[in-house]
């Protein structure tokens, strides 16, 4: 496809792309709900909601092929959604294999929420990331930063270089061959488990935000 991006190359292929594609990913994501059930069910999702569409959006883009070079899939909070939330996301492609947790691309308000919680309780974040294994998995956060410290922040606050950031990840890229091993899942679960600490301290202020402005809703 990354070759052949084209609707009258993909078209005749359709069926092949979700068979050897399309279907494997979520199957994937159905043993990915499994490791998860046990440890945060929160997060279980739909394998038919969690696949990206492989259609482009091209209505406001300069590029006009018609198909995506990678296949993703994202897991949410049940009660956040995927875009008010820290995510799961896996995706694969000709160019690597990508495993990656967080926030990314955050509405101002959410990134008030998530930068409050992190100035009140910054050492249960950086016991997160200290972790023996996510620093194997993960080596350190990663998202774009601001230059400067966050209005309402000191540059000398002890969590500053953390509140500089626009966005909290968690990534892991490997090889695209490691997609195709026989363990390509089990380095998905792995991953996931060993980020499930991250992405809840996320979403902690996030559900916490929600809960008040919709008491109705457990704490759950």
């Amino acid at each position: 496809m990354k070759e052949n991006n084209e609707r009258e190359w993909f078209q005749p292929r359709k069926e092949e792309f979700e068979r050897l594609l399309r279907d494997p990913m979520m199957a994937a994501v159905a043993k990915v709900n499994t490791a998860l059930e046990a440890k945060a069910p929160e997060y279980v999702t739909d394998p038919q909601k969690s696949i990206y569409r492989i259609y482009r959006d091209t209505r406001f883009s300069p590029n006009k092929t018609p198909y995506k070079t990678h296949l993703g899939a994202l897991l949410h909070h049940r009660k956040l959604g995927k875009d008010s939330g820290a995510v799961i996301y896996f995706h694969v492609s000709t160019d690597a294999f990508l495993i990656a947790f967080g926030l990314y691309m955050m509405p101002t308000e959410l990134l008030t929420h998530v930068r409050a919680h992190i100035a009140d309780h910054h050492k249960d974040l950086e016991s997160i990331l200290r972790k023996k294994q996510v620093k194997e998995l993960f080596d350190t956060m990663q998202g774009d930063k601001l230059t400067r410290p966050p209005k309402g922040y000191p540059a000398g606050h002890p969590a500053i270089e953390y509140l500089k950031h626009k966005n909290f990840l968690l990534e892991a890229s490997m090889p695209a061959e490691e997609a195709t091993t026989a363990n390509a899942v089990s380095l998905v679960q792995k991953h996931v488990l060993a980020a499930i600490p991250f992405i809840e301290y996320l979403n902690k202020p996030l559900l916490t935000a929600l809960r008040k402005r919709d008491p109705l809703l457990t704490g759950n």
